[in-house]
């Protein structure tokens, strides 16, 4: 349930419109409801601002479905995240059209997209990259950010970035995502004004250590304005950006 949906409830319980075992039935699923195999979050969005979100690996498609299915009863839009085309399947069984997969981003997205407003670039080193930063863009976009892709702009090339320097111009947040040594978040946030949100790829060879090294390096940025999300987070990272998307929204 978010608030707009809970502002009509009681809204409706104030005028007359709706009685009060109307309205207990409204609330039945707060603050969470019970599945046996999942205890839904329903109260996140009011917590939040955005629904639970559901991490596919490890659950079965008829679960997935089972919790999306419980979610979007009361919110206008709900994410389920590394999905794969099976688990995609059985969710279109169950919801309809109402669902649609973003196979670069290996999204479940159910309901209606909103309204896109702000700012938000999704940077990438390498075209490798590309599939953690879909989802951090397809996971912005889904919160009402307006996101702009810049990617293969890494510090193998540095004058690419530096040639697409306005293109940051009026960005409320910058994701950079990146692999091998994982510089080029220091280089962006040298350059722009936004907050950077680094987001550390398991890309590159031995030595990479599966993202470790791009990590650590991240970790270690001495350009001030450096956030790190885990390795090949591109969901955490989207959606800290679009939080901060939203609340630069709310200060203008």
């Amino acid at each position: 349930m978010d608030r707009a949906r809970l502002r009509r409830l009681l809204s409706d319980l104030q005028a007359g419109r709706l009685d009060v075992p109307g309205a207990l039935e409204g609330l039945r699923g707060l603050p969470y409801e019970d599945l046996g195999y999942a205890k839904v979050d329903r109260h996140r969005a009011l917590r939040k601002g955005f629904p639970e979100v559901v991490y596919c690996p490890g659950k079965t498609d008829a679960q997935i479905a089972g919790i999306l299915r419980r979610l979007a009863r009361g919110s206008r839009i709900v994410l389920a995240t590394r999905a794969g085309p099976s688990t995609f399947s059985r969710v279109r069984v169950s919801l309809g059209k109402r669902a649609r997969y973003v196979p670069k981003a290996r999204l479940i997205v159910v309901g209606t997209l909103p309204r896109r407003v702000g700012k938000v670039v999704v940077a990438t080193a390498g075209t490798s990259d590309i599939p953690v930063a879909e989802e951090a863009a397809a996971t912005a976009e889904a919160m009402g950010a307006r996101v702009v892709r810049l990617f293969d702009v890494g510090v193998g090339g540095v004058h690419r970035v530096l040639r697409n320097r306005r293109t940051f111009e009026g960005a409320r947040a910058v994701v950079v995502i990146a692999g091998m040594e994982g510089a080029l978040p220091s280089v962006v946030a040298g350059l722009v004004e936004a907050p950077v949100i680094a987001v550390p790829t398991s890309v590159g060879y031995g030595a990479s250590f599966g993202g470790m090294a791009a990590l650590l390096a991240m970790l270690s940025s001495c350009a001030p304005g450096v956030a790190v999300v885990n390795v090949d987070n591109g969901f955490g990272a989207g959606y800290l950006a679009a939080r901060i998307n939203a609340a630069g929204r709310t200060r203008r």
